[in-house]
């Protein structure tokens, strides 16, 4: 008995190739290989259509996707410009919000954090090391000598929540605070033009240390939430 030539598996053709996605992998590789770092300047369009066999529209289209994700700028008369390194095995997510709107801004973001930022804390009272702790401390005590000179201390509380990150072994949390930070950093370094934003934050850091020194990960995501419910109530009081 013959086989129903319907129930045949079905051949269907090759799909085109993506050059455009062939190019951008291409780009990632040159970087990578060449070392190049923020600022240094990539090979001219021309230079690439001849290296990579393809059209202008092909390169183009590959600049674009790396601009859309922050990777990349284009200067007009002179060229472009590496913004931060890539790879093929870097994830780069472009993040953007209604800057006219900074209230929402900022508490959408805050939505994000807490959930990214009592994870890592968790995380990082399972798996902290001595070394860890060391960090840990270093940044915090910085931090505080700042605090109470000053009264604000934005760039030592980062350091210490990346040391934080870091205590949890997984690159991914400070990689995606620190793609959040750049985006809305300047929103966040003084909102609403507020020295004393969060400041009631400043004695949990301390209680949030102790948490992941005893390796407490419930405690550690209690005083991060503290941390963020005062960020929060600042955003709201002082939006008014």
């Amino acid at each position: 008995m013959k086989a129903n030539s319907s129930d045949r598996p079905v051949i269907r053709p090759l799909p085109a190739i993506d050059r455009a996605r062939q190019v951008t992998d291409a780009l990632a590789d040159y970087v990578e290989q060449a070392s190049l770092r923020a600022g240094d300047r990539l090979p001219a369009e021309r230079e690439l259509m001849a290296a990579l066999a393809v059209g202008r529209s092909t390169i183009r289209e590959a600049i674009r996707h790396f601009q859309a994700l922050g990777v990349i700028e284009t200067r007009k008369g002179s060229g472009t410009y590496l913004l931060k390194p890539v790879s093929r095995a870097t994830i780069h997510m472009p993040l953007s919000f209604d800057a006219a709107h900074l209230r929402d801004a900022l508490l959408q973001t805050l939505e994000v954090r807490r959930g990214i930022e009592c994870e890592a804390g968790m995380v990082a009272a399972r798996r902290r090391t001595e070394k860890d702790l060391v960090v840990i401390e270093e940044k915090l005590d910085e931090m505080e000598r700042v605090h109470l000179e000053k009264g604000t201390s934005g760039p030592e509380d980062l350091a210490f929540h990346l040391a934080v990150y870091d205590a949890a072994h997984n690159p991914l949390f400070r990689q995606l605070l620190e793609q959040m930070r750049e985006t809305f950093e300047r929103f966040w370094e003084h909102p609403f033009d507020r020295q004393d934003f969060a400041r009631r934050s400043f004695p949990f850091h301390r209680t949030l240390f102790n948490a992941i020194a005893a390796q407490d990960p419930e405690a550690a995501r209690a005083e991060t939430l503290k941390i963020l419910e005062i960020v929060e109530e600042d955003i709201k009081e002082m939006s008014k």
